[in-house]
Parts: C-alpha cells; structure tokens; sequence
C-alpha cells in the first residue's frame, strides 16, 4: 500500500497520500511515551524560550530531549534534558545534514522519534506542534507534515511547482512538501539519513531531501497536520533566481531518480472534508514588473524556450504576450505542460541545466501575475491552487509518454 495521509479540515490543499484519519491521534490532554527527540534550528532567544514553554506545556519534561546549538538553553531551563546540536547553515529549510544529524542524535539517545522544528517555530500553536510530535510518538504515522496557512501570496514557488508536481506524480496531497517543521518515525529518520549521505561532505549542508517522496517509495505512512498560521523563515539570500533554481532542479533530480517509481498509476487519496475558506483580505500585489519580466523574456529567449517547449505551449505564451495586464491569465493546462517539458528538458539535458532553470524564471513570474489577477477577482487562492494541481494530474499521461519515448512528440 503506498504511503498514507489523512488531513485535518482547514484547506482543499492539504493532506497526503491515502487517507487515515488523524482523529486517531491522542487526545490534547494524552502524554507520548518517553523519548522524543525534538531538534531545533538556531534560533533568538526568546523563539526558543517561545517553542520551549509550548512543549513543556503540551509533553512531560521527562519524555523530551531537546537539541539545540544555543550553549546558554541549559542554564536557562535546568529542569529540562538539553544537549547541543550541530549548528546548521540553512536559514529557511531543512537540509541533508540536518536530517543526517537528527538520525545520529536520536540514536545516540535511545529517542522513539523526532521533532525537528525550523527557525520561527514559536509563532506555531502550541497544539500543533503537540500533534506533529504525537503522530510519530503514537505510531500511527512514519512522517508528519504541517499544513500552514500562511498569507494568499506567500509561498508561491511552493503554489505553483512543488505542491502540484509531487501531488501529480507522488499521489501526495501534501501541500507543503519542504515543510521546515517534520516529525519523523526512527524508520523515516534512518531512511533519509541514508537518502542524505548520498551527498558528499560539505554538500549535505546545502543538498535538500524530499521525505515526503522517500515515504511514498518506502510506503510508509504520512499525515498531515493542521499547524495554523506560521512565520516563515526567509532564504539569507532572497534572490528569486538562485531560490528556484535551487529548490526546482533539487525536486526534477529527485523525480528523476525516483522515476520507476512515479510512472506506475497511483490513486490519490479522496479530498479532505475543508471547511469553508475565508476570502482572502491581502491587497493585490503589484504584478506590472512581472508581467515586464515576461514580455522582455518573450523577446530574449525565443531560441531557449523553442529547445524546450512545444509548438502549442509557444502559441499559447504568444497568445500571453498579446494579452494586457488585467486580463493576464495563463490556463492552468499550459502551465502544467511548461512545468513538465522543462523537467524532461533536465532530465535529458537539452541545454545546460543551470540555463534551462534560469529560462523558467519569467514563466513562473508569468504564472504568479496570473495568480494575482485571478485571486484579485474574487476567486479563492486556495481554489485555483486546487485548479493547478488538478491539471498537473490530468497531465500526467503527457509526461509518463514523453518520458518513455522523449522523441515522440517532437515537430
């Protein structure tokens, strides 16, 4: 049976695949068994005096085991069993050595499971990190991701690619699949400890794993966790191109290696139960630059985009092209044939692959303007979110073929 996920009701978006009720989970009064390792990322003082007092609230101090690299959170808190844990040089996710430490830690103290929590933790609710850590502590799941609900456009790289792809092609509702928040079963931590060696040396600082893939390989079971809103760490640097290029030619490597496993059929798991979503109340965004973006792109790279896409994506971004800014909306099937095409264009290497990505920046800022026009006219974000990720499933078949027979379709 493939890895597992029931959702809590709070967005169309958000579980994981195949579908196991988190009513199953101890109550908020229960207390886990001994042995909970919780590692946190570096973090200021009164965040980790924050996610401290939350846990010490929720779990006996006993059953906890706190790693982190703050030398001064032992004296602060002498009733708690704190260890030092190595200092981590990502700012805004979770890397390989960030996984590879936890397993060895967890190890080191007889722990059952793991929490790991990233910078910012504190502005979660106390409940939600309770039943990310039950989850695993109770055995009813090898991996726990949070369910954020974070601002209409926040997250957009995750909105627009990483959600939709590992849904489509991982049969995971998971709707924010590089969570920096996790709790894994000890199962789950050895699986990606191994998943992290694979990565030499100093990469592993910088190298980003995908549990939530690894768990639908293994079969392992995963749930999902309403955690409410969030504040999320932001990458040091915050330049939009390195940021996806980084965190997209990671996820196409990943699919790429895991390709016998996605190409058989999977069902994916039924919806959640949603309660009703709130209007969004953020103020559009200003969406001129990116559609400036685009159009200088539409002229630039012709000859890239010809290399990797087709004669009816390259019709319909024309189509785009001619299109002003408040009517500026690019169809969800075009995006999820442009998203797929570049990852059979990395796959083979059409063209350098540092290039390719840095020839999907304008699309995906197109992608966003059209995020922007459409929520701003009264659709819901979560509801096209929804419409995206629909069409990357129905896509499916498009690229399975292309990725079995890559000349198939060519002019």
């Amino acid at each position: 049976m493939e890895g597992q996920t029931a959702s809590s009701p709070i967005a169309e978006e958000s579980e994981m695949a195949t579908a196991n009720s988190i009513s199953d989970m101890p109550s908020s009064t229960a207390r886990p068994t001994p042995g909970l390792l919780v590692m946190l990322a570096a973090m200021q003082p009164e965040q980790l005096e924050e996610v401290l007092g939350k846990l010490t609230a929720s779990f006996s101090r006993e059953s906890l085991t706190i790693a982190t690299p703050d030398a001064h959170a032992p004296d602060a808190w002498p009733g708690l069993r704190i260890i030092p844990a190595p200092g981590s040089n990502a700012s805004w996710t979770l890397t390989a050595a960030d996984f590879l430490h936890a397993y060895q830690l967890a190890g080191e103290n007889e722990a059952r499971a793991i929490l790991m929590l990233g910078p910012g933790a504190g502005s979660m609710h106390g409940d939600g990190l309770r039943d990310l850590a039950n989850l695993v502590v109770a055995a009813p799941s090898d991996l726990a991701i949070p369910f954020y609900q974070l601002p209409p456009n926040a997250g957009l790289i995750n909105s627009a690619i990483l959600y939709p792809l590992t849904r489509a092609l991982f049969a995971s509702r998971a709707r924010f699949p590089l969570a920096v928040d996790i709790g894994l079963s000890m199962r789950m931590a050895e699986r990606l400890s191994v998943a992290a060696q694979r990565f030499a040396g100093g990469n592993q600082a910088e190298a980003l794993l995908w549990p939530v893939n690894e768990a639908a390989v293994a079969a392992f079971t995963t749930h999902e966790v309403d955690v409410g809103p969030r504040v999320t760490p932001q990458p040091a640097d915050a330049d939009i191109t390195a940021i996806l290029s980084a965190v997209t030619g990671s996820l196409f490597a990943d699919i790429d290696a895991k390709a016998a496993h996605w190409q058989r059929p999977r069902s994916l798991s039924p919806s959640r139960n949603a309660a009703p979503m709130a209007p969004a109340h953020e103020a559009p965004a200003d969406n001129a630059p990116m559609l400036d973006a685009f159009r200088l792109a539409y002229s630039n790279l012709q000859e890239v985009w010809s290399l990797v896409l087709p004669p009816n994506s390259l019709l319909g971004l024309k189509r785009l092209y001619a299109t002003d800014g408040a009517a500026f909306r690019m169809p969800d099937s075009l995006w999820a044939r442009i998203i797929y095409d570049f990852l059979l264009a990395y796959r083979l290497r059409t063209i350098n692959r540092g290039h390719l990505l840095g020839a999907l920046i304008p699309l995906y800022l197109a992608w966003v303007a059209s995020h922007i026009n459409i929520t701003a006219s009264g659709t819901n974000p979560e509801r096209h979110i929804e419409a995206v990720a629909m069409a990357f499933e129905s896509d499916k078949p498009y690229l399975v073929s292309r990725w079995r027979w890559p000349d198939r379709f060519n002019p």
